[in-house]
């Protein structure tokens, strides 16, 4: 079967000669949340920005079957107009008449729990809710591959885990499942995923469950000087 998203040897390098990625390889085979974890400077935000086409890679390949969508740590970044409905019709496809416009921008907002907020003001949104519009704003364009670089780093504990719970719900449902490749620097994040990979200096490694991988690196910040690292 075709990978959903194959990277190879991945390089990027910056104007400066400084090297962010470097035979990079990452392949996902099947619709899930799949999360990557590192370090600062370990290269999972270039690499999500690369697949969304935001910059053009120095060395390797990447092939992707499904159509990539960016959603920022925060989402002020990339909700633009000012209700919900306003936002979500400057992302969806071309050619479509008022009405099945009007039935998009409704079935969206549905599908992340905001139904019937289509005339809201976004900045009387939560930080949850603007989250969650930024992602319905990413399915509304035709997006299957969802790149979330942090997303829950900016929300509350409540907020994060309605996050995790509907992107889990998004990828996992029977009819047409998302992708979705998320960034975190929570460990705790990982227990939710179908799979993580670690990436240091500019490359992923394999995937194996999260709860592997999160105690894995719970054991190495505990064997720190001091007894380990915020989570």
């Amino acid at each position: 079967m075709t990978p959903l998203l194959r990277v190879r040897h991945l390089g990027f390098r910056w104007p400066n000669g400084g090297k962010a990625l470097e035979h990079c390889n990452l392949e996902i085979s099947r619709p899930g949340l799949w999360m990557l974890v590192g370090g600062n400077g370990s290269g999972k935000s270039t690499l999500l920005r690369l697949l969304a086409g935001l910059l053009q890679p120095s060395s390797g390949s990447l092939t992707c079957s499904c159509t990539p969508a960016l959603v920022f740590q925060n989402p002020d970044h990339q909700l633009l107009l000012p209700s919900c409905s306003s936002d979500l019709q400057l992302g969806l496809p071309p050619g479509l008449d008022a009405r099945e416009r009007r039935l998009a921008v409704q079935q969206a907002l549905a599908l992340v729990g905001l139904a019937g907020l289509e005339d809201r003001p976004i900045h009387s949104l939560s930080g949850g809710q603007k989250q969650r519009l930024a992602i319905a704003g990413a399915v509304a364009s035709g997006a299957s591959l969802l790149l979330l670089d942090e997303p829950t780093a900016l929300l509350d504990p409540a907020s994060q885990e309605e996050i995790l719970a509907l992107m889990a719900q998004l990828t996992r449902r029977r009819e047409q499942p998302l992708t979705a490749l998320w960034v975190t620097h929570r460990l705790e994040e990982l227990e939710r995923c179908d799979g993580a990979a670690l990436m240091h200096n500019g490359k992923a490694g394999s995937w194996q469950s999260g709860h592997a991988l999160r105690q894995q690196l719970e054991r190495q910040l505990g064997a720190l000087p001091g007894g380990g690292a915020k989570r």
